[in-house]
């Protein structure tokens, strides 16, 4: 009998579920309930019989601690399953060190975050902050030559980060006439969208030609503070930028500088260096930035698609075949 942590919600949503894919799979398996009441903690005798958990959305941020309470005392831990992409967190590096086998819910979001992304993008190069100023104001103020904007078609956005969010993108941005030139450590293969692919270590050299810089990459001590001042300088006059992935990956001041110098056109921004964002940023004030409150993923159908990760790994699992998402360890 194998013993699985899942949450009281998700064992009250998706119990018969959980209990098929494992009856497909050949897995006898015990699901263990996370208490209800999230001061509430499991026996160390019931921690020990832990071998799976199911990290759920359900679970963030009231539940964490107690979740996480009771991995550090399941000696017998072997594969945690979250419900988030971003692994960047210190626990996920703990259990990783104790090796438990960890597997994310890469691209269950993708498509949301990538439909977000491109209303960002076509607000900023439509002029909609201005006639939404407008709108505010009750001024009519309508674009005139010589400010009509660029036409989309034949620019090109640089997407850092060419993963599933970054394809799906890709994907929507070259529909709308956009080349797209993606960067990344891994090789090229089928389902790319990129008209170009380069490593990373050419970075600099493609900064010229990028009119939209566009930044999916996960944060990683490579990619912590790589946007800094003298990489958005090599962008051309009148750049705009884009992230969805994480806040420190950009240097803030840099960013905020850049744009109020002009150097950069405009951003549209959902993550940032420290969350939430601080009521005194000048980045609220300023007419050319679009922000989320790191919500670009927002949709009804999230959890579903995150489920069925989880559903298809639990199938792997007792099957002994390789997981979806799995994490690479140091």
């Amino acid at each position: 009998m194998t013993t699985l942590l899942v949450s009281h919600r998700c064992v009250a949503d998706h119990g018969a579920e959980i209990a098929g894919a494992a009856a497909r799979a050949g897995l006898a398996l015990e699901l263990l309930v996370l208490p209800e009441n999230s001061e509430a903690r499991l026996a160390d005798e019931a921690c020990a019989r832990i071998e799976l958990a199911y990290f759920t959305e359900d679970v963030f941020p009231d539940h964490a601690r107690q979740f996480f309470s009771a991995l550090r005392k399941a000696p017998g831990l072997k594969w945690l399953q979250v419900f988030n992409a971003g692994v960047d967190h210190p626990i996920y590096t703990e259990m990783l060190a104790r090796g438990v086998r960890i597997t994310t819910s890469s691209g269950a979001t993708a498509e949301p975050i990538a439909q977000t992304m491109i209303a960002g993008l076509l607000m900023l190069a439509r002029n909609f902050p201005r006639w939404l100023e407008g709108q505010k104001n009750r001024v009519w103020n309508p674009t005139r030559m010589p400010e009509f904007p660029r036409d989309l078609r034949g620019q090109t956005a640089l997407v850092l980060g060419l993963g599933y969010i970054g394809n799906e993108f890709a994907r929507l941005a070259r529909v709308l006439g956009l080349t797209v030139i993606g960067v990344r450590r891994s090789p090229a293969h089928a389902g790319d969208h990129a008209d170009e692919l380069h490593l990373p270590s050419v970075l600099n050299e493609l900064l010229p030609r990028t009119d939209w810089l566009v930044i999916t990459c996960p944060l990683t001590p490579e990619t912590r503070g790589l946007v800094d001042a003298g990489m958005l300088a090599r962008l051309p006059q009148g750049a705009r930028v884009i992230n969805i992935a994480r806040g420190e990956i950009i240097n803030e001041p840099a960013l905020v500088e850049a744009l109020r110098s002009g150097h950069l056109a405009g951003a549209y921004l959902d993550v940032f260096e420290k969350e939430p964002l601080a009521p005194n940023s000048p980045l609220w004030d300023l007419p050319c930035v679009l922000i989320s409150p790191h919500n670009a993923a927002a949709a009804s159908g999230n959890e579903a698609r995150v489920n069925q990760i989880f559903f298809d790994n639990l199938g792997c699992w007792g099957r002994n075949a390789a997981l979806v998402n799995e994490v690479a360890r140091a």
